[in-house]
């Protein structure tokens, strides 16, 4: 699709595994190692990166300060919605499927619903009833 923009730092790595379907004003960038898993899916105008940014030298424009470099992963199989913003430090497990416009940062397990801004886990599968169940915020299952 158009509008996609890949950009690497300071010997940064992208690895975009097999079958993965990429929409439109995608934007990732990586200074560190940063991979998409295969059979993922991301819709339109979603941005990944590993990268934040330092800021606390207040006489010195961000950009000349240090990159914050940290791991960020989508696992395998896994669906970005429209508007997604995956942060560093992002690791998705397999299947994860992120609502759009989420905002997420954090460590996530996988076969997790992701949502909201800040993002967090709605739903989960569960194993051992074989269901997609309803989760606390920490991704626990619910005791109902």
């Amino acid at each position: 699709m158009p509008g996609v923009r890949i950009e690497t730092h300071k010997n940064g790595t992208i690895v975009i595994e097999e079958d993965v379907s990429i929409g439109q004003n995608f934007h990732i960038t990586s200074a560190g190692n940063l991979t998409v898993g295969k059979n993922t899916t991301i819709s339109g105008n979603v941005f990944v990166t590993n990268i934040d940014h330092e800021y606390t030298e207040i006489n010195v424009h961000i950009l000349d300060q240090p990159m914050i470099i940290k791991e960020t992963k989508i696992g395998s199989n896994c669906f970005l919605g429209f508007g997604v913003a995956i942060q560093a430090g992002t690791v998705l497990g397999n299947h994860c499927v992120v609502g759009a416009s989420s905002v997420v940062r954090g460590i996530f397990p996988d076969y997790s619903v992701i949502v909201g801004i800040p993002a967090r886990v709605v739903k989960r599968y569960n194993v051992e009833t074989l269901k997609w169940e309803k989760t606390n915020a920490d991704g626990s299952f619910l005791n109902i």
